[in-house]
């Protein structure tokens, strides 16, 4: 059985999405505070965690911080803070979706069901086939990504955009594009596909000189595994 972690501490909103859920025929496991939630997150190897951003004991961020140290389990944030920098810092510190208070219950099992099938797609990725462009080497079997022979870690969502780019290499992808093909649902925005791409390009740039990701100002991106051009911005 499926299995969500629950880390709110409003009493009233954490009874209803315990009951909602297993309405759904998921299983729940449940935190009231930042230390639990992380406590849970690792003892319970929740499959998805819902995680509220105002937290006792500390915040969301800090227990998204943490959590993506050791569980790629898809995170969504729930907050009845809607403004755009906590959103971009909540997608910075690893989580994969934002839902602002109050929200529809409707929406919310949408977004559950649409992060889940992102996982149960990753799984069922042909085995040992590897994606090539250039220096950067794709193994979508091992999820496995390497620069000039050197491995870096991604976290899920990035591993999905970096795939993308590599079997695109050399076209450009609008971010509607990139939204339906990597994100796979209409409840995200222009803005995720930036801040992944900004976390992407990073981590690329640690080990390798070359800038692969080049905007494409007013539609999108295109990966080159060898670019003429200069640095790329965001």
């Amino acid at each position: 059985m499926t299995k969500i972690l629950v880390i709110e501490d409003e009493r009233s909103l954490r009874d209803a999405l315990v009951y909602n859920l297993r309405r759904e025929d998921f299983a729940v496991a449940v935190a009231e505070d930042a230390p639990t939630g992380v406590l849970l997150a690792r003892r319970e190897n929740p499959d998805l965690i819902l995680l509220d951003l105002m937290l006792p004991g500390g915040n969301g961020f800090d227990v998204c911080r943490n959590v993506r140290t050791f569980s790629a389990a898809p995170i969504i944030m729930l907050t009845a803070r809607g403004d755009d920098i906590d959103r971009v810092l909540g997608l910075e510190m690893g989580a994969d979706d934002y839902v602002t208070k109050p929200f529809g219950l409707r929406e919310l099992l949408a977004r559950i069901k649409a992060n889940l099938r992102r996982v149960e797609l990753d799984r069922g990725e042909p085995l040992d086939q590897i994606l090539e462009a250039g220096p950067v080497r794709v193994d979508l079997s091992a999820r496995r990504v390497s620069v000039e022979d050197q491995t870096i870690k991604l976290q899920p969502r990035e591993f999905d955009l970096l795939a993308y780019f590599v079997r695109n290499a050399g076209a450009v992808l609008t971010r509607p594009r990139l939204l339906n093909s990597v994100w796979g649902h209409e409840f995200v925005g222009d803005r995720t596909v930036d801040v992944h791409v900004r976390r992407l390009r990073a981590k690329l740039e640690h080990v390798s000189s070359v800038d692969f990701i080049r905007t494409v100002h007013g539609i999108g991106y295109v990966f080159e595994a060898a670019p003429n051009g200069g640095p790329a911005g965001a």
